[in-house]
């Protein structure tokens, strides 16, 4: 009788004990029975439930990971948005664009062969034979090109092959092409920033934004640059007539603010188009005005001559024996037309003598050399926003022949925008202000300026510079109204360890207006070639210099510099208030 109360026991019990056991089991019921019934159903619904998930489990992992894999593709897709790219006007220089991207899912595609078939049919840039082993696969997810173009997507579409679809992601575009490919940069196939200013953004923080899933169309701001296009298309366009009418190897060119530091416009050419990212792997285009170093030329004689005045031990009026060559040791220099006389400081600029800038170097001493060169940043690496930059060529040993020889821009190479700098401080007033491509106002520049000469050195460099567009080498450039000043330097190429005579590099920095200097002009050109009517020559004066003219006469009214006509000469308008009397 196991399992029944006792019916002395049941009388013991409260009546309310009674009414529950009668509720729950029943009158006469075998209690033991009964549990192991009911752990039995409890066993089954827990195998029922574990079979259940069990199943599912093996539903996501056959076929579920396409869907997730397709999701994290789709969300990589939106992290990799980028901001636009503006310029300092408003126009866009970069900006993202919707493109679809091809995939496949090879578990659900029920003839492969049909679907290569097809698929390259429609695509006949797919290859064969990689399509064939991406869909062999037992991937859940796997990109058969990226950035289609809609109507392939279409075609592909009408096509209703199982496993194949499209996801939306973003593609890069830049409206204006090459002109502004060097600053710009571009990306590679994921969007990500591989060069320029765009590969600026994601060492600054975007790529940081993109891991935290926060780089999302609706939280980026545009960035501003300091280029401006119309500038940038007018030098472009200057710079091309050039390389095509001296037939040279290159062409490159600057604009700059020499109160700002701002870069306006930045042109090297043979250059690419960053929708076709092929283009930018040649070798022969990179940016020769931050990656490439070069001996300046005479254009370095700006800084020998600024050194000498800085000392107040000088002024222009200084004697200089430029009589005959100079000897030192085996080396003999030469001026390419020599005086055979005294030159003043004067002469020794608008002649562009390398006799007379070696014994003004020399006169200051190899350690002063060095320190002024230093403190112009000449001698260590120009960091700006843009990470292709290349260190300065300066001799490990520096001696006498050295001093001799860098006082005018030989045996030391330094990347064009780092000289751009330098001369900026010559005629600014003195401060050296680091380079820009971002917006920047003058109040902002001068928290980062460092005061590198006197005042009245540079009023007196300003005075040489436009004594040199009077009556010196810069005459082709002194374009009418504007005022214009500003230094020569041609600069024979090293060539096997030699130089070579007819392989030059031309240079002209242009500074306008010369009095009030706003902008500085950076015309080169790389290996010109002599043409009728420059009789023969293929120095600076005859290429470098009248297409810096070129560009001046497109770009001033753009830069809303109003011209000036009748002005006095450099020695009155420039010197009035200057003790130094000419």
């Amino acid at each position: 009788m196991t399992g029944r109360v006792p019916s002395t026991q049941k009388s013991q019990e409260p009546w309310r004990q009674r009414l529950i056991r009668s509720l729950l089991y029943g009158r006469n019921v075998d209690r033991t029975a009964k549990a192991r019934a009911r752990v039995g159903f409890v066993m089954l619904a827990f195998v029922a439930i574990y079979a259940v998930i069990g199943g599912r489990l093996v539903m996501f992992a056959t076929g579920a990971d396409s869907r997730s894999a397709r999701h994290s593709a789709s969300q990589d897709a939106i992290a990799t948005a980028r901001p636009d790219i503006l310029d300092r006007n408003g126009e866009v220089l970069a900006t993202d664009v919707k493109a679809p991207s091809l995939f496949g899912e090879p578990r659900r595609i029920i003839d492969k062969e049909e679907a290569i078939e097809l698929l390259t049919a429609t695509l006949p840039d797919l290859d064969t034979a990689e399509v064939r082993e991406r869909l062999s696969g037992r991937k859940g997810f796997v990109w058969l090109k990226r950035e289609i173009t809609p109507r392939q997507q279409q075609e592909i579409h009408r096509l209703g092959i199982p496993g194949i679809g499209f996801l939306r992601e973003n593609k890069r575009v830049y409206p204006s092409g090459n002109e502004v490919a060097h600053l710009i940069g571009l990306v590679n196939i994921d969007n990500q920033g591989i060069a320029g200013m765009e590969k600026w953004l994601d060492t600054n923080g975007l790529a940081d934004l993109h891991r935290a899933g926060f780089a999302t169309d609706r939280l980026q701001n545009p960035v501003e640059l300091s280029v401006d296009l119309r500038v940038e298309h007018a030098l472009r366009d200057e710079l091309q007539k050039a390389k095509d009418k001296f037939h040279a190897k290159a062409a490159s060119g600057l604009v700059t603010n020499v109160r700002t530091g701002e870069v306006i416009a930045m042109i090297s050419l043979p250059d690419f188009d960053p929708n076709n990212p092929k283009e930018a792997h040649d070798p022969d285009r990179i940016n020769r005005l931050t990656t490439g170093v070069y001996e300046m030329g005479s254009t370095f004689k700006a800084f020998t001559l600024a050194m000498a005045l800085d000392t107040g031990k000088y002024d222009l009026d200084s004697l200089w024996d430029a009589r005959g060559p100079l000897h030192y040791g085996k080396f003999a220099i030469h001026d390419d037309e020599p005086k055979g006389r005294f030159l003043t400081m004067k002469e020794v600029f608008t002649f562009s003598s390398n006799v007379g800038a070696a014994r003004i170097a020399l006169a200051q001493g190899v350690d002063a050399h060095k320190a002024f060169l230093r403190k112009m940043g000449q001698l260590d690496r120009l960091r700006t926003e843009l990470p292709e930059s290349a260190s300065p060529i300066v001799p490990r040993h520096w001696g006498d022949l050295n001093t001799i020889t860098i006082a005018f821009g030989h045996g030391i190479a330094v990347a064009p925008l780092q000289a751009v700098m330098g001369v900026s401080a010559l005629v600014n007033g003195g401060y050296l202000i680091p380079p820009t491509f971002l917006k920047r106002t003058e109040a902002e520049a001068m928290q980062l300026a460092t005061r590198v000469i006197k005042p009245e050195t540079s009023e007196k460099m300003r005075f040489l510079m436009r004594l040199n567009a009077e009556v010196g080498t810069a005459r082709k450039a002194d374009v009418k109204g504007y005022y214009i000043g500003g230094k020569t330097g041609t600069a024979e190429k090293v060539i096997n360890g030699r130089y070579a005579k007819r392989r030059v590099l031309t240079a002209f920095t242009a500074i306008l207006p010369v009095d009030k200097p706003r902008y500085q002009v950076l015309i080169m050109l790389d290996e010109p070639q002599p043409l009728k009517e420059t009789y023969g020559f293929i120095t600076s004066g005859w290429n470098a210099v009248p297409t810096a003219g070129n560009v001046i006469s497109r770009i001033a009214p753009l830069l809303d510099v109003e011209p000036r006509f009748d002005l006095p000469p450099s020695d009155r308008l420039i010197l009035a208030a200057s003790k130094t009397t000419q």
